[in-house]
């Protein structure tokens, strides 16, 4: 197939290029880089089945495809944060781009959703059937209310026209290939450590997320695409949940560095608890994490040491 993945030069959208050049497809990358990076992809550069093409998904564009992946959107606070009303727009725009685009070439297209449509929950683990609990009007709800519009998009598309749609609710993850400054906990916590500074907690540390390691992600998108007719959400997350606290001293340990542990206070609306009922994937895709924390996060430190 020729397939489509808009946010392509991201930390997502570069792992996803890989595994489809390596099931022989072939791969149009559409990036900004308004967080993406050439250096993400650069070794995909002249490889024969890959193009890429330098372009915002708020805009219209026209191109020839079988398959669509729409990554395309800051993805971590500090970054979606930046700029809301562009991450806003990134959000319904590029969605309904992308959906315009699987109309014209009748292609599958496939929304990059996200956890945090369950905003801060008030059950745990989160089910796809959960409606969630979001803050519409707070500093997190330009990504959080923006994928869940999307979302809304994708299935009106669905219900109308009989676009083919998938709907993956990603949750935490992490791998090679994380902007440095992004602000995420993992890249934080690991740079923070190597660098010998103080590990930064938020509130108490009890807060729980669930990490994934990005191989296990990226072949659960891939399983999702590629099976038929699953056009509800699927939750795609690792299901055992770790608290911050926790998570900063595994690195410490990891890392074998001397930083000290210290809190600040909470962002605003940051959830409490994140964890993933994946029974679903389970059962339709036969998906669930291979890889665990402690392989995943050294995999991560080494490439970090890599990069700094």
């Amino acid at each position: 197939m020729r397939i489509l993945v808009t946010g392509g030069a991201g930390f997502l959208g570069s792992h996803l290029s890989r595994k489809l050049l390596s099931l022989s497809h072939e791969v149009v990358s559409l990036d900004n880089f308004y967080t993406g990076k050439k250096t993400n992809i650069e070794d995909l550069m002249d490889h024969s089945n890959f193009k890429f093409v330098e372009h915002d998904v708020t805009l219209p564009y026209n191109i020839d495809c079988e398959g669509i992946f729409n990554l395309a959107c800051p993805a971590s606070p500090v970054q979606y944060q930046r700029n809301p009303v562009f991450t806003l727009q990134t959000n319904f725009l590029g969605a309904f781009h992308a959906l315009e685009l699987a109309e014209k070439n009748q292609a599958r297209v496939l929304q990059a959703s996200t956890s945090e449509v369950y905003g801060d929950p008030e059950i745990n683990p989160q089910s796809e059937t959960y409606w969630g609990n979001v803050n519409p009007l707070g500093i997190r709800s330009c990504y959080d209310e923006g994928k869940r519009v999307a979302e809304s998009l994708f299935a009106d598309y669905n219900r109308k026209y009989g676009t083919d749609i998938r709907l993956p609710r990603i949750f935490n993850t992490y791998g090679p290939y994380m902007d440095k400054n992004d602000g995420r906990v993992v890249s934080n916590f690991i740079i923070q450590a190597l660098r010998g500074e103080d590990l930064t907690v938020y509130g108490d540390g009890n807060q729980t997320r669930s990490f994934c390691y990005v191989d296990d992600l990226i072949e659960g998108l891939t399983r999702l695409f590629f099976s038929e007719n699953i056009v509800t959400p699927i939750n795609l997350g690792n299901p055992t949940p770790t608290s911050m606290l926790k998570l900063a001293q595994e690195i410490i340990t990891l890392t074998n560095s001397k930083s000290e542990i210290v809190y600040e206070a909470m962002p605003l609306d940051d959830p409490k608890l994140r964890e993933p009922d994946i029974r679903k994937a389970q059962t339709l895709l036969n998906w669930e994490p291979q890889i665990d924390r402690k392989t995943g996060l050294t995999r991560t430190v080494e490439y970090f040491q890599r990069v700094l």
